[in-house]
């Protein structure tokens, strides 16, 4: 099994880096192989609705969406890190995640999703919710720990001292490995759920 986590701090070495860390050790211990992709330094636009990928299946900007793309497609489950700027996620993280997600075609039912956010003080929640809104709107069940998936910390390295947001994402981890099997067992014995073809309806006449 694997597990693509996704840094969108501008500081690779910085407090959400040491969130996503902590939950890789966990992994590592259950067995779960990991990648993290650095995104919060990169030059990444937004996305300008061409629909190219739908014809395509990658995005128009050949750059690290197109490239993470097939880890995506790989990996049993994507964690999604973000540190808070005017309680929001980082403009060129959300920038990356939306192409992410809109371009590529796969199924993504059942991958599990985890989002996990760093703060001095606040905003966290919000930021929390926004990371979420990707991951249900693409069938993708989200795994839950003992908290909201939080850490706080200022300079980098302060997160270290949090040790309720540590155990917050160790646990995080512990959920996520026990959901990611629990799929994997149920999907060989039942297979993934039957699904309606997709009905779209508009609001204006």
């Amino acid at each position: 099994m694997k597990v693509l986590l996704i840094n969108g701090s501008p500081n690779a070495k910085g407090n959400t880096a040491i969130a996503l860390h902590e939950m890789k050790k966990v992994f590592a211990a259950e067995g779960i192989e990991t990648e993290i992709v650095h995104v919060g330094n990169k030059d990444i636009r937004g996305c300008i609705g061409c629909r190219k990928c739908k014809q395509t299946g990658k995005c128009v900007f050949n750059d690290l969406v197109n490239e993470t793309a097939a880890k995506f497609e790989e990996a049993d489950g994507l964690v999604i890190g973000s540190p808070v700027y005017f309680a929001s996620a980082n403009a060129t993280l959300v920038a990356f995640i939306t192409r992410l997600f809109y371009s590529t075609l796969f199924d993504k039912t059942m991958k599990v999703g985890a989002s996990v956010v760093a703060a001095r003080r606040g905003g966290l929640s919000a930021t929390f919710d926004e990371l979420n809104k990707f991951f249900t709107i693409a069938g993708m069940p989200v795994a839950s720990s003992q908290y909201w998936n939080s850490i706080h910390g200022a300079a980098p390295g302060q997160a270290e001292e949090d040790a309720e947001g540590l155990q917050t994402m160790r646990t995080l981890a512990k959920n996520m490995s026990f959901l990611m099997k629990s799929i994997a067992l149920g999907k060989e014995k039942y297979g993934l759920p039957e699904k309606e073809p997709h009905t779209f309806t508009n609001f204006i006449r």
